[in-house]
């Protein structure tokens, strides 16, 4: 009996750890948005400088998770993960210091390195320790509730940084977090079997991080150089060679990056674009609101932070509940139920103007984070529980990989529409309508799909 408790113990304190990695991650991704005006003042630069800021780190986070969920699978997920939090750790503390927009774009570069390593292999541990079904999707309820208050917590403390000690304190917040992560994941996490038959797909990975890359610099440089110049249409070009160039590899090569093979599991690929467009409305809102609230409505970044709490802490709760809820019912009806309250939350803001009360948009957003808390932990069970488990890191390094692909599309397309519109305001308008439409699409996919055989 003592032994199994101490097992339990080991596991809790195991789980905290993981989550912790993944909750510096996701605490530098939304302290970065509502930081993004303060360091516009101190560092200059306009809309698309802003926008490199925050998609220089998803770009990379998005073209390197494959690789490092096949790494997880074949070097071993503990070694992995404790790679990519003393990376994370040393950009990080880069990252304060930095004197340019265009170093701190950089480093925000390899800050999405580190951030792809840590999220694959933390999943891949997890499901290696929790290998009964319904005790993974209670671990991934937690460890999703974890990461979702760095995401409720984000706004409220980047805000209260950057209005008292500068934006530059808010990257140093990674040190004490790293460093417990670091503890108890190398005291506590088991390596997992290392599957090492096959080497390392590098055309693969050079022609998804081009894909990936030339399809964000299309959509944030486009208004700058013109849709129709030959640098914009040459990098859509670039973007569709180097999509194509990857399917052909995958298929054709000994070592694939990702088995194609697993886009013929229905739910895998269904997931895949249900990722994209919940991350996609998620980062697309975390964009613009902070820059309506400071730029347009000129309230602080502390009160900013604090306007985005009903949609933050939603995220920091309710996925508990939900890996409850999937573990006995399945996913269907909470990703179902999520992608509707999103989509109903979004065209809410819709309708937002300088008069409107914020009891408004309260609602809203508290209806978009309770959407979103609903979909992510749902989706994640929903897919990861359809692979085998020595395709986990493979598996959940792509659906992470298509969730990040989503931020990059949502910061970038949005972005592009605030710059071209008439005023912010239009934009913004814009922006949630077209929000909301992908979110009902993602209601209409949860209904159709998930929870059917493949």
């Amino acid at each position: 009996m003592e032994k199994a408790l101490k097992s339990v113990s080991g596991r809790s304190s195991m789980l905290l750890g993981l989550s912790l990695g993944y909750f510096m991650v996701l605490l530098d991704m939304t302290v970065v948005s509502v930081a993004l005006p303060a360091i516009h003042d101190d560092l200059g630069g306009g809309i698309i400088d802003l926008q490199w800021v925050v998609n220089a780190y998803t770009i990379v986070f998005a073209g390197f998770l494959l690789s490092m969920g096949v790494f997880a699978d074949r070097l071993g997920a503990k070694r992995v993960y404790i790679g990519g939090l003393f990376l994370f750790l040393a950009g990080s503390a880069a990252s304060a210091v930095v004197s340019s927009i265009e170093l701190l774009i950089g480093l925000r570069a390899i800050l999405g390195i580190g951030g792809a390593a840590l999220l694959p292999a933390s999943l891949a541990l997890l499901a290696h320790s929790y290998p009964a079904p319904a005790e993974r999707a209670k671990a991934l309820g937690i460890w999703t509730a974890v990461t979702g208050a760095a995401m409720a917590s984000g706004p409220v403390i980047g805000g209260i940084l950057a209005d008292s000690f500068g934006w530059r304190s808010i990257f140093l917040l990674n040190v004490p977090l790293a460093g417990v992560s670091l503890l108890l994941t190398w005291l506590l996490a088991r390596e997992t079997p290392r599957s090492v038959q096959k080497s390392f797909d590098i055309g693969g990975q050079i022609a998804i991080a081009a894909a990936i890359a030339a399809l964000s610099f299309s959509l944030m440089e486009g208004q700058s150089y013109g849709w129709h110049s030959i640098v914009i249409l040459g990098s859509f070009a670039l973007a569709l060679v180097a999509a194509i160039l990857f399917v052909l590899i995958e298929a054709k090569g000994a070592a694939p990056l990702f088995p194609l093979q697993l886009f013929k599991i229905t739910i895998v690929s269904t997931g895949m674009i249900a990722g994209m467009a919940i991350n996609f409305g998620l980062s697309g809102v975390l964009f613009v609101l902070p820059l309506f609230f400071q730029q347009i409505q000129e309230w602080s970044a502390h009160t900013a932070g604090l306007s985005l709490l009903p949609m933050m802490l939603p995220l920091a709760f309710n996925p508990i509940l939900t890996g409850r809820i999937v573990s006995r019912i399945g996913a269907r009806i909470p990703m179902t139920a999520g992608f509707s309250l999103g989509a109903g939350g979004t065209l809410l803001l819709a309708w937002t103007n300088l008069n409107t009360s914020y009891a408004w948009i309260f609602i809203g957003l508290l209806l978009i984070g309770f959407g979103v808390s609903l979909v992510i932990p749902s989706l994640m069970a929903a897919v990861m529980s359809s692979v085998p488990k020595e395709q986990s890191g493979a598996v959940s390094g792509a659906l992470n990989a298509s969730r990040q692909l989503g931020s990059v599309i949502g910061v970038a397309w949005l972005g592009a529409i605030l710059s071209g519109s008439i005023s912010f305001l239009t934009g913004m308008h814009e922006a949630f309508i077209l929000i909301a439409i992908l979110l009902f699409g993602g209601t209409l996919l949860s209904l159709a799909v998930i929870g059917k055989k493949s």
